[in-house]
């Protein structure tokens, strides 16, 4: 599909608009503490943090889904995430200065992300709507039946936009944002400055463009 440029650009939200590394990983600690466990280096969690508790509790304590302890791990996670949530989570430096330029230029921006919504929506009122910086969609992980890596909610999220899925670019940090914005028909652009775990095997995901920092994505478009 060509591309013409954007009317409207959408983006993930942990490790493209917002660091939560910080706070995911601390969860991961703070059950290993409980637990009578040493804590892991920051460094060794936050790559995982784009995948979310699954790959977290793989990382923390050698969890897969289909081990008989995993549901419970993973409730017991996301309640102690929930309440540190923005203890230390923060917007990545330069994405105030690019959303401001954004809305000058005319251009309308929302928020898709794999995170469900009672975790989401409190971060995005505190981070974002509390600094009047306000997205045209939010779609959040129980949003739609299933979430990234399929379309729906890319498409969802151009709908509430009131804008084509061709004239929509999508920036993420992950292979299942790539993969959600070709199969949605948006150009797909990776955020290399999130949380990668293979920043040379991510060169495989088919993004039509890579930017090193969240201002970097305003030399990408038109004057």
């Amino acid at each position: 599909m060509s591309h013409r440029p954007p009317r409207a650009i959408l983006f993930d939200f942990d490790g493209t608009l917002v660091d939560s590394a910080p706070d995911l990983a601390g969860a991961i600690n703070d059950m290993r503490t409980s637990d009578g466990l040493d804590p892991l280096p920051y460094e060794a969690l936050r790559p995982h943090a784009t995948y979310g508790a699954r790959s977290l509790l793989t990382a923390g304590f050698g969890l897969r889904p289909d081990d008989a302890a995993f549901d419970e791990q993973r409730k017991r996670f996301l309640a102690i995430y929930d309440r540190r949530k923005l203890d230390h989570s923060h917007l990545f430096d330069g994405v105030l200065e690019l959303l401001i330029a954004l809305e000058r230029r005319g251009l309308a921006w929302g928020i898709v992300t794999n995170k469900h919504s009672r975790l989401a929506e409190p971060m995005i009122d505190e981070l974002l709507r509390g600094r009047a910086f306000t997205p045209v969609a939010v779609v959040c992980g129980d949003s739609t039946p299933t979430p990234k890596p399929h379309p729906a909610p890319l498409l969802l999220a151009a709908s509430d936009a009131e804008v084509g899925v061709e004239d929509c670019w999508f920036v993420g940090d992950g292979e299942a944002d790539m993969r959600a914005s070709r199969t949605a028909g948006m150009l797909p652009v990776l955020a290399r400055y999130g949380y990668l775990p293979d920043h040379e095997a991510a060169g495989d995901w088919g993004a039509r463009h890579e930017i090193a920092r969240p201002l970097d994505l305003l030399t990408l478009l038109p004057r």
